[in-house]
Parts: structure tokens; sequence; C-alpha cells
């Protein structure tokens, strides 16, 4: 019972490991995916990363109900709001996360995924934003993440209905890149990674920063943001290598300085 981390040529592999119970997550679950998340965001070996879920049913089912039933914390506990962090509760990771959804994606494993930055899943996926249907809310970024991804009446369909929609419905509304056979789905989105963990590190971390940032800036803040962000890269190392590399016709080796 853990969450497993592997890393492979500038790739981390999460895996949520807890197939008995369908990758739901008790207390220590999301501590060690807590630690997960830090690790890829302060480790520069990592340039990208692929989350997973064990097993051949379920990405995540989300919050162990049973574990956390009677268990709120107390108020103290309340206000160390960045205890914990997590990818979707607002702990800022600019590397790429790369979902590989291979099964249920309910409740907090549909919060989770709103928050990676690419998306395969499997035939058999399902996704749905539960929380309504047992008394409580989407949280952890599922109420403000869900109208920027889909059309209003969709997301709200799937906010106050709690009901889930299958992989080919996903896919049409954009809620993931695209439908790939099980068997090929952790290999599919470990070449995506290692495509881009082949870019610039720099820039492809400035590049989501700057895009994620822009759903809360105008768009004169925007690109003023744009512009100081290019005058820092463009005294980088890896811009040099890029310039050398293209005019000698060759792949270019980027270290991310």
């Amino acid at each position: 019972m853990s969450i497993d981390f592997d890393l492979e040529d500038g790739v981390a592999l999460v895996t949520i490991n807890r197939p008995d119970r369908l990758n739901a997550m008790d207390a220590e679950h999301y501590g060690l995916l807590s630690d997960a998340w830090i690790r890829i965001r302060d480790d520069r070996a990592i340039r990208a990363a692929v989350i997973t879920g064990a097993g051949e049913k379920s990405f995540s089912v989300g919050a162990d109900l049973k574990s956390f039933i009677g268990q709120a914390p107390d108020l103290a506990e309340f206000m160390l709001s960045q205890k914990g962090q997590l990818l979707n509760r607002g702990l800022e990771v600019w590397k790429p996360i790369i979902a590989a959804v291979n099964g249920y994606c309910l409740g907090g494993g549909m919060t989770l995924l709103l928050a990676t930055d690419l998306r395969f899943a499997a035939p058999h996926a399902s996704f749905a934003l539960s929380e309504v249907k047992r008394g409580v809310f989407p949280g952890n970024g599922g109420t403000q993440r869900i109208l920027q991804q889909l059309p209003y009446p969709i997301a709200m369909e799937l906010l106050l209905t709690g009901d889930p929609i299958d992989a080919e419905t996903a896919a049409r509304w954009g809620l993931i890149n695209r439908i790939v056979p099980a068997g090929e789905l952790v290999d599919t989105a470990m070449a995506a990674a290692r495509r881009i963990a082949r870019n610039a590190p720099l820039a492809v971390q400035s590049a989501k920063e700057l895009a994620i940032r822009s759903r809360d800036l105008g768009l004169a803040d925007g690109l003023r943001m744009e512009q100081a962000m290019l005058r820092l890269l463009q005294t980088s190392e890896d811009v040099q290598e890029g310039t050398r590399a293209f005019a000698e016709k060759r792949a270019p080796e980027f270290k991310g300085r």
C-alpha cells in the first residue's frame, strides 16, 4: 500500500498503489502523494511526470470516505493552509504532468485529473465529480477548474448531478487528449512525457506557468509577463545550445541552465 515513485530519463512515474480500494486515498496516502509532488517540483533531474493508478480498474476514486468519517480536523489544523499541499490543491508545479487514466476517475481522482496538463485514458475509463451524491462538493479545485476546462452547461451537469461520463464523451468535450488501448496506456503517457523532457526544461516550465497564470491576468499584464520571461531565457545556456544545435543540424542537449 503506497504511492510508488520511479524515475527514468528525466520522467517520474507516480502510481497510486491501492488497487484493493480502487486507489482511494486515506490521510497517509495523501501525505505520500504530497511528498511525490514536492519531489517532482524540486528535483532538477525531473523534467516531466506521469500519474496513474495501480491495477486495471481505477485511476483513483478520490478520498477513502470510510477513513475520514468523524475525522474532521480541528480549527488549528484548518489554518495550516500550506500543509500537505497537493497538485490540485494549489501546489505550484510547473513541470508538465500527464495523467494515464486506467479506469474509474471519480471524486478526488477527477479533481486530480483537472490539475494535470495532458490526459490519456483507457476505453473503459469513466469520469465523475460524484461528491454531491455523498453530501459534500468536490473540493481541492473541483469547483474551481471544471468551468475553466469544459463548456458551462457540461461542467455544471457534472458538478451538480454527480453522474459519470464515459471515455468517448470525455474525449468529445476535450477533457482528455485521446483514448488509448489499455495495454498501451502508460507507455503512451510515458512516451509523451519523454518527448516533453527532451525540450528545453526552463522554456517548457515557463510556457506552462505563463499559460496557467494567464487565467488570472488581463491580456496586457500577461503579455508583459511574457516579455519578462523571454528576456530572462535569452540569457540562458539552453538558448545558446538550442541555437548551436539548429545551426549544426543536431539534437540539442539541454541542461536546464
